[in-house]
């Protein structure tokens, strides 16, 4: 097993002890780490842009593209996942105060933040580095723009500050992400001690040390960090389709609901996402199969397998 799936098991479970203990000390210390990645992109920024050597021509030049559909699926995998966290979000709105009022503005204003953030860095990158210099890199893009600002001492800063953006990111998805199986289980949708709250710390224990230890397997398993990724983002965006799918049907049969925020320009907005993320997902999945990567499949296809399980479980709990 390589050194590196043994990091990152023992990575996945390290985040659990802040999020067991109370979604403040969660929260406080997704803070500190985002506080740590917006500096850190600044500072490529401005450092590029002010004190670096590149050239604006550098944003307009190409650059052969290398293999197969593979690596580009992969890529763009990588991408959605940066911009995952609006969907964490949303699966936390239960435990913030006057979501209705304030979800809205959470996310969009935090999705704009960081859309400027990373594509300011990008232009950094490319303002510095040619793409056809950028292939070539065996070593992180951020690192090798930061030492030939700031020397050897400031590439180390920004490894540690991607070290750092690495466990925020691991410790936002762990606040974030069990609070769906509790909602489920509270619901009487799934194993009913999955809703269970710590008696001190009132939080989903039970549901956060289960999907610990599932992150950990699929670390094993699965090894390498691109394939975790796409497996990670085709199987939560096919739960999207059906997610904003669902805005359809609770239209209809939730007519008179009330609505503290509505979609806008409705149902184009919500159409446009499910024929979007359909052709997307689609042809990351095609994309991998093409290199022989079949982890995705699998994913859809352990995915798929909740339909006929959740038929039985409603077929198990009718049953007196």
């Amino acid at each position: 097993m390589p050194p590196h799936s043994y990091l990152a098991g023992y990575m996945s479970w390290s985040r659990r002890p802040p999020n067991v203990l109370g979604a403040r000390v969660g929260a406080a210390v997704s803070e500190v780490t985002t506080l740590v990645k917006v500096t850190a992109l600044a500072a490529i920024i401005l450092g590029v842009f002010l004190l670096g050597h590149g050239s604006l021509s550098h944003l307009t030049e190409g650059g052969p593209v290398q293999g197969s559909g593979g690596g580009l699926a992969r890529a763009v995998a990588a991408v959605i996942w940066s911009y995952d966290g609006w969907i964490a979000v949303s699966m936390i709105a239960g435990e913030v105060v006057a979501p209705e009022r304030l979800m809205k503005g959470i996310i969009i204003v935090g999705m704009l933040v960081i859309v400027t953030l990373y594509i300011g860095a990008n232009l950094a990158y490319l303002y510095i580095m040619p793409v056809r210099i950028m292939a070539q890199q065996k070593e992180a893009i951020a690192r090798t723009v930061m030492a030939a600002i700031a020397g050897p001492a400031g590439g180390v800063l920004i490894m540690l500050a991607i070290m750092t953006s690495i466990f925020g990111a691991l410790n936002g998805n762990l606040l974030a992400k069990p609070r769906v199986p509790y909602a489920m289980a509270r619901d009487g949708l799934i194993f009913s001690f999955l809703g269970k709250t710590h008696p001190r710390w009132a939080t989903p224990w039970a549901a956060l040390l289960i999907q610990g230890a599932v992150a950990i397997i699929m670390v094993l398993v699965l090894r390498d960090f691109d394939t975790l990724t796409t497996y990670f983002v085709v199987v939560e965006w096919a739960a999207l389709i059906f997610a904003v799918g669902a805005v359809f049907v609770l239209r209809r049969k939730m007519a008179d609901a009330p609505r503290p925020f509505r979609t806008p320009v409705y149902p184009g907005v919500p159409l446009l996402f499910v024929i979007g993320t359909v052709v997307g997902v689609s042809a990351i999945v095609w994309g991998q199969i093409q290199v022989g990567n079949f982890s995705p499949v699998y994913g859809l296809a352990i995915a798929a397998a909740g339909f006929p399980v959740h038929y039985l479980w409603k077929r198990m709990k009718r049953i007196p």
